[in-house]
């Protein structure tokens, strides 16, 4: 199982930029899909970016173009950018990762099912 931490986030104005942070324990030994979801309240915890351990990225229709998932490959960390923020964005974002022996496949996407998860982190954009 994999430890996951989130930091960043915070609030902004409409248009603003923040970045998130996810520090990931034993990743350096699997391959990997990992990803970034959201969930605001009353709604179902939505898939908003996936990168794995080729380097292929999805995004949600709703982020394309705003926001950009990438990785540090020297520690680990993952990242989400997210640049032209819109109120609708506002959300708790939780990290997630599903790692893998090397060599396997799994079909990685922003949606997907992933087996570990970070506590989640609060992200506020104001109109």
């Amino acid at each position: 199982q994999v430890q996951l931490e989130e930091s960043g986030g915070g609030s902004v104005q409409s248009g603003g930029s923040l970045s998130l942070s996810c520090s990931a324990s034993e990743i350096a030994h699997y391959s990997f899909c990992m990803g970034w979801y959201r969930q605001t309240p009353g709604k179902e915890r939505e898939g908003v970016a996936s990168l794995d351990d080729r380097g292929v990225t999805d995004y949600a229709e709703s982020v394309k173009g705003r926001f950009t998932i990438s990785q540090d490959n020297a520690n680990g960390t993952l990242y989400l950018q997210m640049d032209r923020l819109k109120p609708e964005d506002t959300a708790i974002y939780y990290c997630a990762a599903h790692l893998y022996d090397k060599g396997g496949y799994v079909d990685c996407s922003a949606n997907y099912d992933y087996s570990d998860w970070g506590q989640g982190i609060q992200v506020t954009v104001s109109s």
